[in-house]
């Protein structure tokens, strides 16, 4: 083994050793019966992160033209608060906000299919903290969508 390919095993992370290795981690959402690919998959964080600049940037405009007198240092506090309850009336109620509608994603139950409020509530508290959405496991699920026991698929 080189220098070369002993940076590339670290640069690519533990799974693609394992992987390289023999391990079969399988696709993401194959643990929840969810399909590897189309409708019902689990969404790719691509459509996730523009999904959520368009809500982030809807609730922005909200903060600074309704909320706030011009751009200061309130417009973003204001911005996070609109967040906060567009996602719960939101995805509480329908399962997507605006920004996941555009993109095709929708928030589901793991048991029923459907979110309840209170999981809703949940699971906005807890994006709103950012922390737990940054971190992840294998099946590309934030630790907020964990905790709720929801996931967030295509359609």
């Amino acid at each position: 083994m080189d220098n070369r390919q002993a940076i590339g095993s670290w640069l690519s992370g533990p799974r693609a050793a394992m992987e390289e290795a023999g391990a079969d981690f399988g696709y993401r959402g194959e643990q929840l019966g969810l399909p590897e690919q189309g409708p019902g998959s689990i969404a790719r964080p691509g459509r996730r992160i523009g999904a959520l600049a368009v809500d982030w940037g809807l609730c922005l405009l909200i903060a600074y033209g309704l909320l706030t007198d011009g751009y200061d240092a309130r417009t973003g506090n204001w911005a996070l608060l609109v967040f906060l309850v567009l996602s719960v009336l939101t995805v509480g109620t329908v399962g997507f906000t605006p920004g996941k509608r555009l993109f095709g994603l929708r928030v589901v139950a793991l048991d029923t299919g459907r979110v309840q409020p209170l999981r809703g509530l949940l699971r906005s508290v807890l994006l709103c903290l950012a922390i737990p959405a940054l971190v992840w496991d294998r099946d590309g699920r934030g630790l907020h969508d964990r905790l709720a026991r929801t996931v967030e698929i295509r359609f």
